[in-house]
């Protein structure tokens, strides 16, 4: 955070909650509040190897570490700017025989940079590492078990040349990790690759209905001179008018869930009871649960069935995901979605969560059509669900809005398209890969719609030609690791 940044925001006790963070000016939607590199941060144990262990992108073809052989980068510049936290933990490695686990490798970069800086306040931080809320107090019986066995680990990485601390002071860090760890995302934000910490992002607190979105931006490197390369970041970015003095939050889950389980995720892994307006009064909870209206309204006992038959059908559909065996999903797509449409109303998040999946799904298999179907009713669904400017809704619209476009829907297509551009414009800013690629899509979609309106045959010649360059992609294989949550559930 720059001294700038710093005078935009200030910390205060809220009422509750502890400390919080609250505005000092008046923003509006999509200014950026405050920018913050990580104090550490360490690549998925599964992707060592695909992504860059200083900016976090996924690359094709990445360089490795000489010395301890376990290190990524892209280029020469993120390799020379990963050196001075890579330094220490490539000896470890090399004496350790291999690298240890993320929890471990990222526990340990904190450590190495309390060594050289202390645990003090470092320069643009609002709060110090020694100084966040660690809950090991709070921790259950599984929860210390894994603690001491992460304490165990770290002890037998730890180089004994290195500055030694207490173990009271290591479960401490690993408290911190534990409830304070970001979930970082690759260049387009379709997939968690790694996790780091952000001391000013620890103290703005949650509501399930916030005024600001958390976006992960992995920097720029294409300048050809390093001096003008941007730095990996995390970026607070309002998302509506927020008025000075008034509190900074972000939601720490996906808001579609009711707001009892809601609650009950957020004690399990933050510790502390949601008050806010939404969780308080079941704001939106009727919609979730909706169920049809009408002369042939379903009974209790029928809801419950369907729901039940939703909830394992959702197990099996990501046990068959897992596996890629995606005729199976289909299958059960079908089936699930022909029990509950004559129970569950068009916002029933059981009912939009089979939507997702089968238009995600169906597209991958090229069956554009139905896809675009089930993504039009997710859509709709969303729409009356989510805050207008929430980056998970930008994200479904513009699946839902490539999907139309292949199925040769090219009006819904392009709307939906437009939709979602000027929800990533604010949540994710201008500059952000996503929002680029989603302007090329918006052009092209524009220029394909005039010309669909001025002579039909032209149109789908030219959308012939446009399919074989493939200038608008279909969305990658699906997986269930796409970033769900704001931070990190250890694995």
């Amino acid at each position: 955070m720059t001294p700038g940044e710093m005078e935009m925001v200030e910390v205060f006790t809220s009422e509750g909650k502890g400390r919080g963070l609250k505005a000092a000016k008046e923003f509006w939607a999509g200014d950026v509040i405050f920018a913050e590199p990580a104090y550490a941060a360490v690549v998925f144990d599964s992707l060592t190897h695909l992504v860059c262990h200083t900016c976090f992108k996924r690359q094709e073809k990445l360089h490795r570490c000489g010395q301890c052989k376990f290190a990524h980068y892209c280029d020469r510049t993120c390799q020379k700017d990963a050196w001075l936290n890579h330094k220490h933990e490539c000896s470890a490695i090399k004496a350790h025989g291999k690298a240890p686990n993320e929890n471990i490798r990222l526990a340990a970069r904190i450590m190495w940079r309390i060594e050289r800086e202390g645990g003090g306040l470092t320069e643009g931080c609002l709060v110090s590492i020694d100084d966040l809320q660690n809950h090991v107090e709070n921790f259950g019986e599984e929860e210390k078990k894994e603690l001491r066995a992460d304490v165990e680990s770290f002890l037998n990485f730890w180089p004994p040349q290195s500055q030694q601390f207490g173990m009271q002071y290591i479960s401490h860090i690993f408290g911190v990790i534990n409830c304070n760890g970001f979930t970082l995302s690759d260049q387009r934000g379709l997939q968690a690759v790694g996790v780091g910490v952000f001391p000013n992002l620890c103290l703005v607190n949650h509501d399930c209905w916030p005024n600001c979105t958390v976006i992960f931006n992995n920097g720029n490197h294409e300048a050809v001179r390093s001096m003008f390369h941007t730095q990996m970041r995390i970026e607070l970015r309002a998302l509506g008018k927020i008025s000075p003095g008034e509190e900074l939050t972000v939601s720490y889950v996906d808001f579609l869930n009711v707001s009892e389980e809601r609650r009950q995720q957020l004690q399990k892994q933050y510790y502390f009871d949601c008050t806010c307006e939404h969780c308080q009064k079941g704001i939106k909870d009727d919609l979730m649960l909706a169920v049809k209206e009408g002369e042939n309204k379903p009974s209790q006992d029928v809801v419950k069935e369907v729901l039940q038959f939703s909830k394992d059908t959702l197990e099996k559909i990501n046990k068959a995901r897992s596996e890629g065996v995606y005729h199976e999903v289909v299958k059960l797509c079908r089936e699930c979605l022909k029990k509950q449409e004559p129970v569950l109303g068009d916002t029933n998040i059981y009912l939009l969560r089979i939507l997702s999946i089968a238009s995600e799904v169906f597209s991958y298999l090229q069956m554009f059509e139905e896809a675009s179907g089930y993504a039009k009713r997710m859509v709709d669904g969303y729409m009356k669900i989510y805050h207008p400017n929430n980056a998970q809704l930008g994200m479904a619209v513009m699946r839902a809005g490539v999907t139309h476009w292949h199925a040769s829907l090219i009006e819904s297509g392009h709307g939906m398209i437009c939709k979602a551009y000027a929800i990533l414009l604010v949540t994710h800013g201008p500059t952000h890969p996503i929002t680029k690629d989603l302007e090329v899509m918006r052009v092209q979609s524009e220029m394909e719609l005039r010309m669909f309106q001025q002579n039909e045959f032209m149109y789908y010649k030219m959308r012939e030609a446009a399919l074989k360059n493939q200038k608008i992609q279909v969305m990658a294989e699906p997986t269930n690791d796409a970033p769900s949550g704001l931070f990190y559930t250890k694995q």
